[in-house]
């Protein structure tokens, strides 16, 4: 089963019995239970926000090297102090009726009841490569989302203009810990000791 990402022409389709279905007409009437279907039956990274459905782009792979690189680095320092690093797809739940699908997401025990099989109810920490089809999304909407969560700590990967940036929460918003350049190494506040080159991070093979 795959999906077409274009927004004028959501559709689903099953080459094996010949299913061609327009998804369109469904936005804002998909249910939770209904959502979760779908993401079951494809490898498309699917988001939902109150009945609407969005279809992500299928990763490059420039994209996927940045991350491999981050989960290696978050793997080698969480593992051994019991904490669990994920990436994509695994579905996240901003709240109930809102799910996301961040790049990497982080706790740092992994017996934290939020983690969940079918999808985590928080994380720690969640790391997003900005996607050059709709950078507002990664840099925009999803800090909004992630701040609801109520996730400590944010961190935005921007191959487009060479930063890094990592968010911090304060109350119901987040505040910036800093905007990193090429040249420079991102450092975490939540993460005691961890910190990244950011040439290393954008020049990952």
């Amino acid at each position: 089963m795959t999906t077409d990402a274009q927004t004028s022409d959501l559709r689903m389709i099953r080459a094996v019995d010949g299913l061609d279905l327009a998804l369109l007409p469904l936005q804002g009437l998909w249910s939770v239970e209904q959502y979760l279907k779908l993401t079951n039956q494809t490898n498309h990274l699917i988001e939902f926000t109150d009945g609407v459905i969005e279809v992500l782009p299928m990763p490059t792979r420039d994209h996927q090297v940045i991350l491999a690189f981050l989960y290696e680095l978050l793997l080698l320092l969480l593992r051994p102090q019991g904490g669990k690093v994920l990436f994509a797809p695994l579905r996240l739940q901003v709240r109930p009726g809102k799910f996301r699908e961040p790049d990497l997401l982080v706790l740092r025990n992994a017996d934290d009841p939020r983690n969940q099989n079918d999808y985590w109810l928080g994380a720690d920490l969640v790391i997003e490569i900005v996607s050059p089809d709709r950078p507002t999304r990664d840099t925009q909407e999803k800090p909004l989302d992630y701040a609801e969560a109520g996730i400590p700590e944010y961190w935005i990967c921007n191959p487009l203009n060479a930063t890094i940036t990592v968010l911090v929460l304060e109350g119901a918003s987040y505040v910036e810990h800093g905007v990193f350049h090429r040249g420079g190494r991102a450092t975490s506040r939540l993460l005691d000791g961890f910190s990244v080159s950011v040439d290393e991070v954008l020049d990952a093979k």
